[in-house]
């Protein structure tokens, strides 16, 4: 059964906030002595609240460490269309601060969210994305709507508190690709863009498929040959890295979002290396330019502790020792519900969740080593 989505597929939502945590650890490299700069972006990139009930105490992170990284659909300028998280990322940093741990949760995951009296939701059960703008209505907003979403996370996940939470906007996050210079990825599966694509008589870039109601591809236009991703490694331009972890319809092995959060989790990395590498933190100009596309693209809730401190924290973190989760075993495992198709969890990524959450990940994942998703990691099978 096909999920029904708009017809514009949110892009941009896919992009969890990770990558804003990330950048904030490259800067760190660089700032050994630029508080002044440092402040003057700490303005823009940091917020406070956005975490309710699920917030952690105190205001040192000198322990465990939980983010909750959250992509959103927006529609800018019109509240009443609300605004949903299209991509969820839990990150683990344990005490030893020397690595970080990713896993997705998938957007169509059956939970029970909480009541959310300032924005009259009664609480129910629903899928994961509908937190997000049920905290949103009735002027909610984005803090309110991260809020209800980090509450229910933490009841997924047995209690679990989080020192901190970022969301990502696509528009200004585009800029930090460009301003990265592009990445270096290595692709999996062969993957057909169902965005881009070239007319084989005039060469002018276009949407190269017709979508049904659902925004489903159902038909390639005449004349238009789409953007294809084969299998390997080389260098992507921004527009390509942005274009391909976006894609979920027309991947070689049907994983459909599964590939796509494998993808999307691959590509955290390697913006993590290309950040950290020689040519962006030796080049002052470079980092100016990377810590000024952050403030666009990211909105950072601190928690109680103030942003040097996490800057200060994280940055000596290798971006070789992230490890990224495969949810459910990166395998579909669909339910059909009163019509509704949702996602169900199965015990190992409940378990892996409250892993999390006692700082217990590495033995966990020691214990479960088929749940490491690799750069060319098994893909999904449909059930």
């Amino acid at each position: 059964m096909a999920k029904k989505r708009g017809k514009k597929d949110p892009l941009w939502a896919r992009l969890s906030l990770i990558l804003g945590a990330l950048l904030l650890l490259a800067s760190g490299g660089t700032l050994v002595g630029g508080n002044l700069l440092l402040q003057h972006y700490s303005d823009q990139i940091t917020h406070e609240g956005g975490l309710g009930e699920a917030a952690a105490t105190g205001a040192t992170i000198d322990g465990p460490i939980n983010l909750l990284l959250v992509g959103i659909d927006e529609r800018i300028n019109n509240e009443a269309m609300g605004a949903r998280s299209d991509s969820i990322i839990v990150a683990h940093v344990p005490a030893t601060h020397d690595a970080v741990y990713l896993m997705s949760i998938p957007r169509d995951t059956r939970v029970r969210i909480p009541a959310s009296k300032s924005t009259k939701y009664n609480g129910g059960t629903d899928k994961i994305n509908a937190a997000f703008q049920f905290g949103y209505q009735n002027g909610g907003g984005r803090d309110n709507g991260l809020q209800l979403l980090a509450e229910t996370v933490s009841g997924l996940a047995g209690g679990m508190k989080f020192n901190g939470a970022a969301i990502v906007n696509f528009d200004g996050f585009s800029g930090l690709v460009t301003a990265l210079g592009g990445v270096h990825m290595c692709v999996d599966e062969k993957t057909t863009s169902i965005h881009v694509g070239w007319n084989t008589k005039t060469g002018k870039e276009g949407v190269p498929f017709n979508f049904n109601a659902d925004g489903i591809p159902v038909s390639a236009k005449q004349n238009m040959k789409p953007q294809v991703y084969e299998v390997g490694c080389r260098d992507f331009q921004p527009w390509e890295a942005l274009d391909y972890v976006r894609q979920r319809d027309m991947l070689a092995n049907g994983d459909g979002d599964y590939g796509r959060q494998r993808h999307q989790q691959q590509f955290i990395k390697a913006m993590a290396k290309k950040a950290t590498s020689a040519g962006v933190i030796s080049n002052p100009l470079k980092v100016n330019e990377v810590l000024s596309s952050v403030g666009k693209a990211v909105s950072f809730y601190r928690g109680n502790v103030k942003l040097i401190d996490w800057i200060f924290t994280l940055k000596g973190i290798d971006p070789d020792k992230m490890v990224t989760l495969r949810t459910n075993n990166g395998t579909f495992s669909s339910k059909e519900i009163n019509g509704q198709s949702f996602e169900i969890l199965d015990q190992n990524a409940l378990d892996l969740l409250k892993a999390f959450n006692t700082d217990t990940v590495d033995t966990f994942v020691a214990g479960h080593p088929d749940m490491i998703a690799n750069d060319a990691a098994t893909p999904a099978t449909k059930k």
